[in-house]
């Protein structure tokens, strides 16, 4: 830590050290040369023991930092951090960590859509199919008026109320972490693009679960979701 940080105190002084100290700590840039000392930290971001006090508390809930007597405060390594925390998702996607982590979700995604589709497919299929078939028809017109926000708007409720239909509130819970993580990606959309590609995939999907057939609505999602990696994932494209 070289020079003082100025914090644009109208917005929060402790929610801004705290996005500060985040992004320097996922970055690499603090905390690799030693212990956090408190004094000098506060006197370096020109803050009170309190304000960084509460400040480096969240940053250890969150896995970051562990403090210990006769040890101190350190940077823990990334395998103590919660990688599903929505604060440290955004700190990464704006790091160097970037391109890692949208790859990583992106595959947690691919793991969890299919199987939401083949719970969905044999819980609620009347329900569901309704939605999903007028959400595929709405990206149908999307498509012929090449208007990708309303195509990626109706691709965003298709996906969602595949995992709602799937009836599983944790899996429901940690797909919408997935999602908000690719969304706050830099230079990334977690939307497919228009393609007449993706609008087949997609209704493979709701033909499958119409049927009632789990399995096949759950290999129709993966070949969705491996189309849409292709273009999205970095370094996956051929």
């Amino acid at each position: 830590m070289n020079k003082s940080t100025a914090f644009n105190r109208g917005r929060g002084l402790h929610g801004q050290l705290l996005h500060h100290l985040g992004q320097l700590i996922v970055s690499g840039d603090l905390g690799a040369d030693g212990p956090l000392v408190s004094v000098e930290m506060g006197e370096h971001f020109g803050v009170s023991r309190t304000v960084l006090r509460e400040a480096l508390r969240v940053l250890e809930a969150k896995g970051l930092i562990s403090a210990r007597p006769n040890v101190g405060t350190r940077v823990q390594p990334m395998s103590d951090w919660n990688l599903l925390d929505p604060d440290i998702i955004a700190w990464r996607a704006t790091s160097s960590q970037g391109n890692t982590q949208h790859r990583e979700l992106s595959e947690l995604r691919c793991m969890i859509e299919p199987f939401a589709a083949r719970l969905a497919a044999s819980r609620q299929p009347e329900e569901l199919y309704q939605e999903l078939a007028a959400a595929v028809t709405v990206m149908d017109r999307a498509l012929r008026r090449s208007d990708r926000f309303v195509f990626a708007r109706a691709d965003a409720e298709f996906h969602a109320a595949v995992v709602r239909a799937s009836v599983n509130r944790t899996l429901e819970h940690l797909s919408g972490i997935v999602s908000d993580g690719l969304d706050s990606t830099v230079g990334s959309t977690q939307g497919c693009q228009p393609s007449q590609s993706s609008l087949e995939h997609h209704s493979i999907v709701v033909q499958a679960i119409s049927r009632r057939d789990g399995a096949g609505a759950e290999a129709a999602m993966c070949e969705l979701l491996a189309d849409w990696a292709e273009v999205t994932i970095p370094g996956q494209q051929a």
